[in-house]
């Protein structure tokens, strides 16, 4: 069982910044996400793509977006429990919740913030009849530990940039790395084509366009793909298919906790806390709705500020928390550390 002040659902920049507005209050934070990395869409969809509206960045990309928050709430030591799904939650007897995740992990507090951006990201999934056969034998929608494919003959498939960055990335990791698109077109950044490109010149990556992986062969465990090209059908031998499609956002099992669901999004109190109908469960981010809701990164900031505010009062009754500037109050890690403004320096003028 793991213990903790605020348990938040979801670990993309609202998620994030919560950990360091938790921390202020000395409130300690775990995050669930079904991805196998923090920063949600800004990590997974598009962490090359700019961004123009953070408060004293004219322009961050969004995975230098992820960084920089993640190196903010460090010193709060948060823990995660990643490429997992949060899929059931339960009421204690004495108020606190316990949310179990798909593959079993369990995490018990007295606070539970959903801060699952769009819902819970599905990959999409290639209309082929057999691959759910082949799921974790050989068939990856996600690479989580990129050693697996160490001296391994690796098939992707796909245009964007998820499909562009890992065939990089594991032409120095896999024996062979085939991508194949059914367009000869990819939508991806320009960097990314031209490298695909270059190592494509040297021979490191096979690529295979217009085309498209049509089944899959294997006793147990993947052994081959079917491809299909123009007019022509063939079949290549490989130890791993890993088609990225991108991800399709649902609310997913949140959707059964007895949440107020509107149009897809978890109804809140704007008024106060961005608290749900259920007392102790609060959404924040682009899963809420309230009147006049804008689904912006830098709305999340403030709706995680001021719920963390109110979970601060629910883990401490009756106890009051006097706020004081970052900048008079410094910042106490839970690692030890400590940031400060420079003390002034009391000396009399002759």
């Amino acid at each position: 069982m793991i213990t903790t002040d605020i348990l938040i659902i979801g670990a993309g920049p609202t998620g994030l910044f919560t950990v360091f507005e938790a921390g202020l209050l000395k409130l300690k934070c775990h995050l669930i996400d079904a991805l196998p990395q923090p920063g949600g869409q800004c990590s997974e969809i598009y962490p090359k793509k700019p961004i123009y509206d953070i408060p004293a960045y004219p322009e961050i990309l969004a995975g230098d977006l992820t960084d920089k928050l993640m190196e903010q709430c460090k010193q709060f030591e948060p823990g995660f429990t990643l490429g997992e799904r949060a899929d059931t939650i339960e009421k204690q007897e004495d108020g606190s919740f316990i949310v179990t995740t798909n593959k079993g992990t369990k995490h018990k507090a007295p606070v539970v913030a959903i801060a699952g951006g769009l819902g819970s990201f599905e990959p999409r999934k290639p209309l082929i009849d057999t691959i759910a056969n082949y799921e974790d034998k050989g068939v990856e929608y996600m690479i989580k530990e990129p050693e697996m494919y160490r001296n391994k003959r690796v098939v992707i498939a796909g245009g964007g940039d998820s499909a562009l960055d890992w065939s990089i990335f594991l032409a120095d990791v896999a024996s062979e790395v085939t991508l194949i698109h059914r367009r000869n077109e990819f939508r991806g950044h320009l960097d990314s084509v031209e490298k695909v490109q270059e190592l494509k010149s040297e021979g490191k990556i096979n690529l295979i366009t217009p085309a498209e992986v049509i089944g899959l062969e294997g006793d147990g465990k993947i052994e081959s793909v079917t491809i299909k090209q123009e007019a022509k059908v063939f079949k290549k031998e490989c130890d791993h298919f890993i088609p990225l499609f991108g991800l399709s956002p649902k609310l997913g099992p949140i959707a059964n906790w007895g949440l107020e669901i509107e149009k897809n999004a978890i109804k809140v109190n704007n008024a106060l806390d961005y608290q749900t109908n259920i007392p102790g469960i609060f959404a924040i981010g682009d899963v809420n709705t309230y009147p006049g809701k804008l689904k912006l990164i830098l709305c999340g900031f403030h709706e995680a500020t001021l719920m963390c505010q109110a979970a601060y009062q629910i883990i401490n009754p009756g106890k009051r928390y006097v706020l004081k500037y970052t900048t008079v109050a410094g910042v106490d890690g839970f690692d030890g550390t400590r940031k400060e403004a420079p003390k002034a320096v009391v000396k009399a003028i002759e």
